[in-house]
């Protein structure tokens, strides 16, 4: 029973408060759990301006990855315009240090060939594919691998920018 005092509309927001913090430290714990890491593909399809990048979770068409405009200006994203990070802690080249409740929070882009995507239309940089300690690939953009944040819930968004002062948006 909620006490006289308390509303349901705080007794909401305290929740969604918690809520929001425990889903921060959960994603900054960089861990090195055993979650399960969601997993894309990387067409191996004749070259195009893009390569796809399709995560598990959606429909196969579902996602590229490209360069797209947000308020923070040009950044890499995927073919739904969700935008792609990099992680400060992965200073290893080659590897990503983002496992476990981390890689719940922050998926890597992950493909199933070792076939670096290519001909990205306004990327500058270079592509490319490691290995992540679980043996799957993981994409990264000037050896920086790339990940989704969970929270982004629109193409364009860009929350998580500067997480912890450690995550920050891959730019082309």
């Amino acid at each position: 029973m909620i006490p006289p005092q308390m509303s349901y509309r705080r007794l909401f927001i305290v929740f969604a408060v918690f809520a929001l913090l425990a889903s921060l430290s959960a994603a900054c714990g960089g861990g090195n759990g055993s979650s399960p890491t969601p997993t894309t593909a990387v067409s191996t399809a004749a070259p195009s301006p893009t390569t796809a990048v399709t995560p598990t979770s959606a429909p196969a068409s579902a996602a590229l990855i490209k360069v797209g405009t947000t308020a923070k200006g040009a950044v890499l994203t995927d073919s739904a315009g969700f935008s792609l990070y990099t992680f400060d802690n992965d200073k290893t080249p080659g590897s990503s240090s983002c496992n476990g409740g981390c890689a719940a929070t922050w998926p890597p882009a992950t493909t199933t060939t070792a076939a670096a995507p290519s001909g990205i239309t306004g990327a500058s940089g270079a592509f490319s594919v490691i290995t992540r300690d679980d043996g799957t690939k993981q994409i990264a953009y000037n050896g920086k691998p790339l990940y989704r944040y969970t929270p982004d819930k629109a193409p364009g968004d860009t929350t998580g920018d500067g997480v912890g002062n450690v995550w920050h948006l891959a730019k082309p």
